[in-house]
């Protein structure tokens, strides 16, 4: 919302200055057009207030996301240990999904924002359509694999036999319908670069929103609706999320605040289309490698058993839900790069990550103490089985000691990713993640015989040295000068 003071000119004349605060600002009003959407040139208001506008809706929309994933893990955990370990293991999977989907969603955001900051917004539809065609053939693959192979991929990740017998519907529903979940990636990336933050937010909490109310009806049934047992759950997911794509295409076709994509873009653009597959291998890279080693993590800890795997899940959930707010804070820095580097201003962009990485390290630094001091109490709220409860306890324990350094890895690899430098954060997290996390947790949890808890140390070692060292090469500021 622009605002204005009024200054008197040398013939007495009063001209509005837009740039001036006006009294009548006030916090509130902020919030409110941060979650309404507004039509303001990131590139060219104050630094403060561009931060503000764009990481309110990108929080409440990250904080939507991982609601709907606590409520889920609650429900599914009063099924038992197995239906939440059937949960972990699939979403194993689903991080090799995720990990092409935010992989693409980063080359998305990057480019479209860009574009936007470059005024070209013609290439910024075209660059839209080229990315919601990539996601839906990425898709593919997994869909096959889901709806025909489900029971097979949960014994190859050490599945006990009531997930292999009664929790592969969860897996071939959660699989068979991912175009659902890309798709959603990928075109609230587009609204994100575009710097239609709110329109991204809303969509979450439509599909989420949907999610809440149909897990446990399905899960347990109501009234004339039949109990399906963890199968609801996926079907519930399924449903919310596809009412969000079809509500995203819908605001896309009609024009949101900053892009809008015409009917007649609607085509093949093999150089377009390119460009995004070039930027995104970077990202989609440094996803896997990430993901894929959570896969190894996940291995090991069936080994150690399914209380370790069931208290880690829920673990991670409880992460997910406190982390958002940092993660959206980091999308802003992304989007904020990227807008002001298109625009020729890179000292501005530099400028926007410091300041969200000080917000951002402040805020995990609060998330820390509760973890370290209210680790019980937050696992109990999801099961009441006490080996589950110590072993994801001692995971919140172990973390809490890294969210410090955590906060400016987080905005730090997003300013890479933001200004279309993808391969490096790739290459840091192939040597932390694959070269130091997965042997390391398997020395300390198998061969020292640690079990759970060397896994957790080895975490907690991998991801703050990544962290101290993905700062320091930020601060050299070789991407600046990156183009895409």
């Amino acid at each position: 919302m622009k605002t204005c003071t009024m200054k008197e000119t040398s013939n007495n004349t009063a001209v509005i200055d837009q740039n001036l605060p006006s009294k009548k600002d006030s916090i509130w009003q902020h919030l409110k057009n941060a979650i309404r959407g507004t039509e303001e040139d990131y590139t060219a208001i104050p630094m403060k207030k561009a931060i503000f506008l764009l990481a309110v809706p990108m929080i409440l929309e990250l904080v939507m996301e991982s609601t709907f994933a606590v409520v889920d893990i609650y429900f599914v955990s009063k099924l038992g240990p197995s239906a939440v370990a059937t949960v972990g293991l699939t979403e194993t999977y689903l991080f090799l999904l995720y990990s092409i989907g935010m992989g693409l969603a980063m080359s998305v955001t990057a480019i479209i924002a860009r574009r936007v900051g470059e005024k070209n917004m013609q290439d910024a539809g075209i660059s839209a359509v080229q990315s919601i065609m990539l996601a839906f053939l990425a898709s593919l693959p997994f869909a096959v694999a889901g709806i025909f192979f489900a029971k097979d991929m949960l014994a190859l990740m050490g599945a006990d036999q009531w997930a292999i017998e009664h929790g592969y519907h969860y897996t071939k529903w959660m699989l068979g319908g991912n175009v659902v979940i890309m798709l959603l990636f990928v075109i609230n990336a587009i609204f994100r670069g575009a710097g239609d933050a709110a329109v991204a937010m809303r969509i979450l909490w439509i599909a989420n929103g949907i999610n809440i109310i149909l897990c446990p009806v399905l899960i347990f049934g109501f009234g004339p609706i039949p109990a399906l047992g963890i199968e609801g759950a996926a079907i519930a997911t399924n449903i919310g999320r596809g009412t969000g794509v079809l509500t995203q295409l819908w605001i896309l076709f009609k024009g949101g605040k900053h892009i809008k994509v015409a009917y007649s873009q609607i085509r093949l653009n093999v150089k377009s289309m390119l460009t995004i597959l070039r930027t995104s291998l970077g990202g989609i890279g440094q996803m896997i490698v990430a993901m894929t080693s959570w896969i190894f993590l996940m291995r090991i800890l069936a080994e150690v058993g399914s209380e370790a795997v069931a208290g880690s899940t829920i673990a991670i959930r409880i992460m997910m839900f406190t982390m958002m707010p940092a993660w959206g804070l980091s999308n802003a820095a992304a989007t904020l790069v990227g807008q002001n580097l298109g625009a020729g201003n890179p000292d501005r962009a530099e400028s926007a990550v410091w300041k969200t990485g000080r917000y951002n390290m402040v805020f995990l630094v609060g998330v820390s103490i509760v973890y370290f001091f209210f680790n019980d109490g937050l696992m109990q709220i999801f099961t009441d089985d006490p080996e589950v409860i110590a072993v994801g306890a001692e995971w919140l324990r172990i973390l809490s000691f890294s969210y410090f350094v955590y906060g400016w890895w987080m905005v730090s690899t997003q300013a890479f990713n933001g200004a279309g430098d993808t391969k490096t954060p790739t290459y840091i997290n192939l040597v932390f993640f694959w070269l130091i996390q997965i042997p390391l947790s398997y020395y300390l949890a198998i061969m020292l015989g640690w079990q759970q808890s060397g896994v957790f140390w080895a975490v907690f070692i991998s991801e703050t040295s990544v962290g101290l060292f993905t700062l320091w090469l930020f601060n050299r500021g070789g991407w600046k000068t990156v183009k895409v």
